[in-house]
């Protein structure tokens, strides 16, 4: 009798437990808040403001009921994201500390983004309201992405357009009508002198999956003694980073002189590429700090001594097997705009303690705080993935220095020889006599830059721009979470 009453009493006792962490399981994540949950747990551990949102403290909710209640107020996960980012009390301000963490419903579809890979028909522009004040929108060409539906249309840099479809851009219906249709066509328009008048052109246009090449041009410009490499970057994307060191091999071999390395359009990405791309600019300074990460006090509170180490980014002579072709620069000239962000921001900054940084064009975003993708599983990596959702979050989760510990560049990067971009004189990308790479020659050489008629008219309140659309957002992103950050998570 003895072994069945054990039997009997055993069965009873897992039956218990059993029931017990089922009931467990109810009260921590009804299924209807699993993503809601993940959304909060995720930021409470990550984010880099993490102490300074109430609603993110540890001690917020004295229990997983609690915070189940909190978490059902939201019916929306998007409007919960954005309610936890370090924000003011006014309702997402566009003065608001953290304008740059995002989440998506769909973390394929992000990680596509972050390689450049997007749904797009190859006209990349810039939109602007006609006029102070107005919520009519004018579209800018500013370049035209090879191999893409665009690249063989009757459209080029420095186009106008103001209608889509016909129908009038505006600030309310820009997205509707150029996120939303796979197809488009763009009504054309030229400045008159005062305001944009349409000119009966148009181009239909059809968007494929398209992954850019971020390296638009690379050339040698000669002039007089000087054989000055010509590099435009437009995206720090991973998959590029062989493409990138082959780029500069060309020009090593070529023995260019002097270097400049065009930005104007580049919002950012890998800072593993922008840590690669400074060693191919330089070379002397291998092993050397470029950038220095700071996350939460959470995480920083949890780190040992090797792991502040692994908050180092160095300067490197290899990757992946590959010798980087280093330039061995002591100046490097970089063409900025202000829609210069992020990862382009790191190279600018990651530099200056070592060699001279002469930086023309317009004053940069100003974004020293990066991401890495949080996924909703055990470790927020994607590993053991919760299958029943594919959201993730991009939240900023770190600052970033340089050598000499400065990352104070909230209100942009300073160019040393201002330049703005006018339609009016956009000229062609990569030719000796366009603007802003005529007057970075112009410093190389010693030579007087092309004067151009300053058109104010042009220079209008920026509204967005085609890689915004379309997904490309303003990122300096660690290409996976850090071996130092998953020791520290709880």
């Amino acid at each position: 009798m003895k072994p069945i009453l054990k039997s009997i009493l055993f069965l009873f006792v897992l039956t218990f437990v059993l029931q017990s962490c089922e009931d467990e399981d109810d009260v921590r994540t009804p299924a209807k808040l699993q993503v809601n949950d993940f959304i909060w747990k995720g930021l409470n551990e990550v984010y880099l403001w993490q102490a300074d949102v109430p609603n993110l403290a540890d001690d917020r909710f004295s229990s997983q009921d609690a915070l189940n209640s909190f978490l059902s107020g939201y019916s929306k996960p998007e409007d919960l994201f954005q309610d936890l980012l370090n924000k003011p009390v006014s309702k997402y301000p566009s003065n608001a500390i953290d304008r740059f963490s995002w989440m998506v419903d769909d973390y394929t579809v992000l990680e596509q983004e972050l390689n450049g890979i997007t749904k797009n028909n190859g006209v990349d522009f810039k939109l602007t309201r006609v006029a102070e004040g107005s919520n009519d929108l004018v579209g800018y060409v500013r370049y035209i992405i090879p191999n893409s539906d665009a690249s063989g249309k009757a459209i080029k840099r420095g186009d106008l357009f103001t209608a889509v479809n016909g129908t009038k851009l505006t600030v309310s219906n820009y997205q509707s009508l150029l996120l939303g249709p796979d197809t488009y066509t763009l009504n054309f328009a030229d400045y008159n002198g005062s305001s944009f008048v349409l000119n009966g052109k148009s181009v239909a246009l059809t968007k494929t999956t398209l992954e850019e090449n971020p390296i638009l041009i690379n050339k040698v410009i000669n002039s007089g003694s000087h054989k000055i490499g010509y590099l435009m970057y437009n995206g720090f994307y991973g998959d590029y980073d062989v493409k990138l060191n082959e780029a500069f091999g060309e020009l090593k071999a070529q023995g260019v002189t002097d270097f400049i390395l065009d930005l104007r359009y580049n919002g950012g990405g890998s800072v593993r590429s922008s840590t690669r791309l400074a060693s191919m600019i330089t070379g002397q300074f291998k092993g050397e700090i470029f950038s220095k990460r700071q996350y939460n006090f959470k995480q920083m509170a949890g780190m040992t001594s090797d792991d502040l180490e692994l908050l180092n980014e160095r300067f490197v002579s290899n990757f992946d097997g590959n010798n980087v072709n280093s330039l061995n620069l002591a100046t490097v000239y970089i063409i900025t705009t202000s829609n210069t962000a992020s990862a382009s921001e790191l190279v600018i900054n990651g530099l200056k303690p070592y060699i001279n940084v002469i930086q023309i064009g317009e004053t940069t975003i100003g974004k020293n705080v990066g991401s890495f993708t949080v996924y909703d599983s055990p470790t927020f990596t994607k590993s053991n993935v919760n299958p029943n959702h594919k959201y993730a979050m991009q939240p900023l989760v770190f600052k970033i220095s340089n050598a000499a510990d400065f990352g104070d560049y909230t209100q942009g990067l300073v160019p040393t020889y201002v330049q703005y971009e006018y339609v009016s004189s956009f000229g062609v990308l990569g030719d000796p006599s366009e603007p802003l790479l005529n007057l970075a020659i112009s410093k190389i050489t010693g030579a007087a830059a092309k004067k151009i008629q300053n058109d104010h008219t042009a220079v209008l309140p920026y509204i967005s721009d085609s890689k915004k659309i379309n997904g490309l957002r303003n990122e300096m992103y660690l290409e996976n979470p850090p071996k130092e950050f998953l020791r520290t998570l709880r």
